[in-house]
């Protein structure tokens, strides 16, 4: 079986920038065992696979899975799959996806990269003495997300760049995806995401990390427009404003891989 491959760089300007992420468009869904070795065998942080959506309530189904499990939202994945769909029909401005946990999703051209709408995950504060300990921070503020986001503020983007997690330990807490930020000076907003359970040790850029720290530091700026910076090794730059329930997030995208993949 040959199934169309793209590697595309999302959040990123240039090619060896964001968050590298497989696309993989489908005629019809495999097994998940399937779907799980496919992503596991291609070993980026996210593998987006899509469907025609049958149903009406999107232009396609779209599901995410890591090298070790599926996720129930990845942002930067869904970036690409945007930038793959709309890349190859000039006449589309935008596309959505039916998704089985983060409900449809939309990416609309905007400049010269894209626009992505994503579910607002607003963070409640909560201690977590477990996490703090594995992420080695000091925390100004700590909160948490029912889908299993850890939000850690800090004092200060030296101090989101100086983290250095206990591997081990944040593996051990379960699949959650742990969030590092503070006020930045290379943006408004600077983050870190590690998430060590899911075979990415420290994750380049995280959408749906925004979708938890867009809500919160809106609140705090007193503005719902604002820069961030995911300040991994590749980096990355994120448009963020919040409209109501959804977070928007904007940037571009590079294709740098484009091929077939063989299936036994």
């Amino acid at each position: 079986m040959r199934i169309p491959f793209a590697q595309i760089d999302a959040f990123a300007e240039a090619a060896f920038e964001g968050n590298p992420a497989a696309v993989m468009p489908l005629s019809a869904w495999l097994d998940d065992a399937t779907l799980q070795k496919i992503a596991r065998e291609n070993n980026l942080s996210e593998t987006a696979f899509l469907v025609p959506d049958a149903s009406g309530a999107a232009d396609f189904e779209l599901r995410w899975f890591t090298p070790a499990a599926e996720v129930a939202l990845c942002g930067h994945a869904t970036l690409a799959s945007g930038h793959f769909v709309l890349s190859s029909d000039t006449t589309r401005a935008r596309v959505t996806f039916c998704t089985r946990q983060a409900g449809v999703l939309e990416v609309a051209r905007e400049g010269a990269g894209y626009a992505m709408g994503l579910p607002a995950w607003t963070p409640a504060p909560r201690d977590m003495p477990e996490i703090v300990a594995a992420l080695g921070v000091e925390p100004v503020e700590t909160l948490w997300h029912e889908k299993g986001y850890a939000l850690v503020v800090v004092e200060g983007e030296a101090a989101v760049r100086a983290a250095r997690p206990d591997g081990r330990a944040v593996a051990a807490l379960g699949p959650y995806v742990l969030i590092v930020a503070a006020r930045g000076e290379t943006a408004e907003i600077v983050s870190r995401v590690f998430t060590h359970y899911f075979d990415i040790p420290e994750d380049p850029v995280t959408g749906s990390a925004h979708a938890v720290m867009v809500p919160y530091w809106a609140r705090l700026l007193g503005r719902d427009t604002f820069s961030a910076y995911q300040a991994s090794a590749r980096g990355g730059h994120v448009g963020c404003r919040l409209a109501g329930d959804r977070v928007v997030l904007t940037g571009g995208c590079v294709t740098v891989i484009e091929g077939t993949f063989l299936l036994p």
